[in-house]
């Protein structure tokens, strides 16, 4: 992990210590289990829930000599045990340890996420509500169509990043299981309910059926979720960013008192927070290229994907993570310039308004090939001679026909294009949100 990208609730649920710990309960649990079952003496079992320890600094001083980091554990754990601790690691392979664990740090970093998501959605409902009638012009294609309300650009995230927490949600459930199955997956040296006990004390639930290893299924999904939910936040900050031209200025980031734009120009106030969100994103979603990957495995188990993963999972949690923090600071703090909305929706001349025209003429009785061709030549002339459209309009002796200067006024009132909205607002209020 990335100490610039990453944040410490997070960066402590993939350390070395976390991960450890983890491994120490897996091994006491399936002791415990085994005196549960009759094999192990109930001393012993005690003894080593008192008394197995172990410093990362040890682990890896073993691991220099055994070149293996879960032997080098189990003969961490036994040395600090005493006789007991033969015990330790009885009928069980490393990717029992591993994989198990590996489930709980996914969780862990899950829960982290969700929170972090639900503050992100909180801000963006209320900001969604707050701007329900800040009317702006909409584009396709990147050129003006249609007013629309910044409420409804935010409404739409909002119900994006919904879809996303129930995404990580379902994620969070997929990998939220263990498995304690022998060195194929067979319970040969193992009885199955030494992995249900160990799995109910862990509250996961156990693999309906494993090799050595849990199938990677299940973290290629966890972690393109995390690539999803990376893409939605690219998409808004992209947005952020695009309104945020000098020529649109229509919002801009949260500029603090002593920052600084640019070394060189002192006027600069570049979006760097977007810009950031949407490099990190293609970092994320490059890393659920790997985890797919990491599906197809030799036999029933080979170690490709292991290095791999020890790179792509604190990575792609970690950066989600300050993405969301990072996002959330932008939209509570983004500054809303309703004026320049209103001024840019009125720059082309009308020219939003022409479907309007268009339609009250054909309303009229003209054909809409007609009707459409009047427009369309009143718009040409905007577009290319810098004519007023409405103007432009007026002067057609069709148009002065069929639409009174009175209904022509009401087809140029951009508040007739969010009058219809209301439905989304009422599903937006109605979205759960913590803290909102």
């Amino acid at each position: 992990m990335i100490p610039r990208y990453s944040l410490p609730e997070m960066a402590a649920v993939w350390s070395d210590e976390a991960r450890f710990t983890n491994w120490r309960e897996i091994e006491i649990l399936a002791v415990e289990a085994w005196a549960e079952l009759g094999k192990v003496p109930p001393e012993d079992a005690r003894a080593v829930r008192e008394r197995a320890s172990f410093t990362v600094e040890r682990v890896q001083e073993l691991e220099r000599i055994t070149r293996h980091e879960v032997a080098a554990f189990v003969q961490c754990l036994a040395e600090s045990t005493g006789e007991p601790g033969r015990w330790i690691h009885f009928g069980m392979t490393s990717s029992d340890v591993i994989d198990t664990g590996l489930a709980l740090q996914l969780r862990a970093a899950a829960d982290i996420v969700l929170s972090r998501l639900e503050r992100l959605l909180a801000v963006v409902k209320r900001m969604a509500l707050e701007h329900r009638d800040s009317v702006m012009i909409g584009r396709t294609h990147g050129v003006h169509a249609e007013p629309i309300s910044f409420g409804l650009k935010l409404a739409v995230w909002a119900f994006e990043l919904d879809r996303d927490r129930e995404r990580l949600r379902r994620a969070r459930e997929v990998v939220s299981v263990g498995a304690i199955s022998g060195v194929v997956g067979t319970y040969a040296m193992l009885d199955p309910r030494i992995e249900a006990l160990v799995c109910n004390k862990l509250d996961l639930r156990p693999a309906e059926a494993s090799t050595q290893i849990i199938q990677r299924d299940r973290h290629a999904e966890y972690v393109a979720t995390l690539a999803v939910v990376a893409s939605t936040l690219d998409k808004i900050a992209t947005e952020i960013r695009q309104l945020a031209r000098t020529e649109v200025r229509e919002v801009q980031e949260p500029f603090g008192e002593g920052q600084k734009g640019s070394s060189a120009m002192p006027h600069k106030r570049n979006p760097i927070a977007c810009e950031r969100i949407s490099g990190l994103a293609r970092v994320v979603r490059g890393y659920s290229q790997v985890a797919f990957e990491n599906v197809a495995l030799w036999h029933e188990r080979d170690i490709s994907h292991s290095s791999a993963e020890r790179v792509v999972f604190p990575d792609a949690c970690g950066l989600l993570d300050f993405m969301l923090v990072e996002a959330t600071k932008v939209l509570d703090g983004l500054r809303v310039f309703k004026e320049r909305m209103r001024r840019n929706l009125e720059a082309d001349g009308g020219l939003a308004f022409s479907q309007s025209v268009l339609l009250a003429l054909v309303d009229k009785g003209l054909s809409r090939d007609d009707a459409y061709l009047i427009v369309q030549r009143a718009a040409a002339a905007s577009w290319d001679e810098g004519a007023e459209f409405r103007a432009e309009l007026g002067q057609n002796p069709e148009v002065q026909r069929l639409l009174s200067p009175e209904e022509l006024n009401v087809l140029f009132d951009p508040e007739r294009f969010v009058r219809n909205l209301g439905g989304v607002f009422e599903k937006l209020e109605k979205l759960p949100v913590e803290g909102l």
